[in-house]
């Protein structure tokens, strides 16, 4: 995908789910009989103003975020004619029904767009099982094999093979990650995986490698062969079976691929079979410099074909009515909800790597990968984003709506204000911690950007 599509990629979320979200807002406020000034999507100096019923709707050019700016005696002078619309003046349930509605609005288009992808194109579910074990890795390390089930990450089950590895991914950095399998012949065993600290998790982290495992099996023979690829001039085609390489006969695709990647800018001679017939051609590798910058390795351009009777076991698909669509929703958004939370949890114990934290340049890569795969792929990004969004902003931060939640429910119960004192308190507090946030995302971006 190019960088303009990558970028409109990223632009559409980011107006979509902030505008739905300062819109719950906008539209509780004037439920509740608040005025409302302004609706700004992004910061800063608007270039889009136009005024409708009363209120001024701007695009501002900073897109990270936006806001609803409403009648507030704390802000400025207001007229005595506006003083009993004003937000701050009104009762304590208004104003929490008020933050909570944009937070709300993100979790419930969460559950709208997971299910509108699950309605349309049913439920593709990936079990828990190893396919392949890519080496080196810490996956490699920790002793897993092609056949393994995965049943439990730290003691808690798993449901599907995405599940399991996003757990073990976020549990990295917490210590020795225990994970639970049953081996290719039904014994119950634990696979251990102690990473923490390292480079390799490091570099899971900022998603320069991988955790080595795929759920997936393929056959020995070419699946594909890349356009202008040193293999496509070569003449090769799916189908083929790569059978020698300079003489060495190799019997596997692992065995084919490491000579291949160990002789970078380099021309070597392949022997192959198509259709029982055996040929020879030869060709130079490209040198490709691996995404952490750790080496430079040999490709040729071609993909294994997938084993299709492994495919056939491990993968689920699922048409459900309407009310099943809706139940999977739901159970997806509570699900990656309580994940989230759970990473913030870790994040905040030290338990988790800081590097899995992205910024604006890693959600519109995500935006653009996701984009290029399909209309599907990207509304479930869009509902994920949301649901972060929607989750975030409840934090009992001060600045983000879950602070604004915990200053209001406090008046509630006491009958009156917190003292201006600890209120701007907790306000400094938020605003260092959350641009310390902004700080160590925009960090994470340049160093995966520039792959160090």
């Amino acid at each position: 995908m190019s960088i303009f599509q990558t970028i409109a990629a990223f632009l559409t979320a980011i107006v979509l789910l902030v505008s739905l979200h300062e819109l719950g807002h906008l539209l509780v406020a004037r439920w509740c009989g608040i005025k409302v000034l302004r609706f700004s999507v992004g910061f800063g100096r608007p270039f889009v103003k136009k005024q409708w019923r009363g209120i001024e709707w701007c695009l501002a050019p900073i897109p990270l975020g936006g806001y609803v700016k409403m009648t507030d005696t704390r802000e400025g002078n207001v007229a005595d004619a506006d003083l009993p619309y004003a937000f701050d003046k009104q009762h304590p349930l208004k104003r929490i029904a008020v933050v909570a509605a944009g937070p709300l609005v993100n979790l419930a288009l969460a559950v709208g767009l997971y299910f509108w992808v699950f309605a349309a194109d049913g439920i593709t579910q990936i079990k828990p099982y190893v396919g392949t074990v890519h080496a080196p890795s810490v996956a490699a390390t920790a002793g897993f094999a092609p056949g393994d089930r995965i049943l439990t990450v730290n003691g808690t089950p798993v449901a599907d093979f995405n599940d399991a590895r996003t757990r073990i991914v976020l549990d990295l950095d917490g210590g020795t990650v225990a994970v639970g399998v049953q081996t290719a012949n039904g014994q119950n065993t634990v696979r251990h995986i102690d990473a923490a600290g390292t480079p390799e998790a490091e570099a899971v982290a900022k998603r320069t490698a991988d955790l080595g495992l795929s759920p997936f099996k393929h056959t020995d023979a070419v699946g594909k062969v890349m356009p202008h690829s040193p293999a496509a001039r070569a003449g090769l085609q799916a189908g083929d079976r790569i059978v020698a390489v300079n003489g060495t006969t190799t019997r596997h695709w692992r065995d084919w691929q490491t000579i291949v990647r160990d002789n970078a800018g380099r021309y070597l001679t392949l022997t192959y079979v198509r259709e029982g017939k055996f040929y020879q051609t030869k060709l130079l590798t490209n040198a490709v410099e691996l995404p952490d910058r750790s080496r430079i390795i040999g490709q040729i351009g071609v993909l294994p074909a997938p084993d299709q009777a492994w495919q056939a076991q491990i993968v689920r698909r699922q048409r459900p009515d309407a009310a099943g669509a809706l139940h999977a929703a739901w159970s997806k958004t509570v699900s990656y909800s309580v994940l989230t939370l759970d990473f913030f949890r870790k994040m905040l114990f030290g338990q988790a790597s800081l590097n899995h934290i992205s910024g604006p340049v890693g959600i519109a890569e995500a935006a653009g990968a996701s984009a290029s795969v399909g209309w599907q792929a990207y509304v479930e990004f869009l509902a994920l984003v949301s649901l972060s969004l929607g989750v975030m902003n409840l934090l009992p931060v001060p600045v983000l709506d879950g602070g604004h939640l915990v200053y209001y429910t406090a008046e509630l119960i006491r009958g009156k204000p917190l003292s201006e004192r600890v209120q701007q308190l907790g306000v400094r507090v938020g605003i260092s911690l959350m641009l310390a946030m902004m700080l160590l995302a925009f960090f994470n971006d340049i160093t995966r950007l520039f792959g160090q």
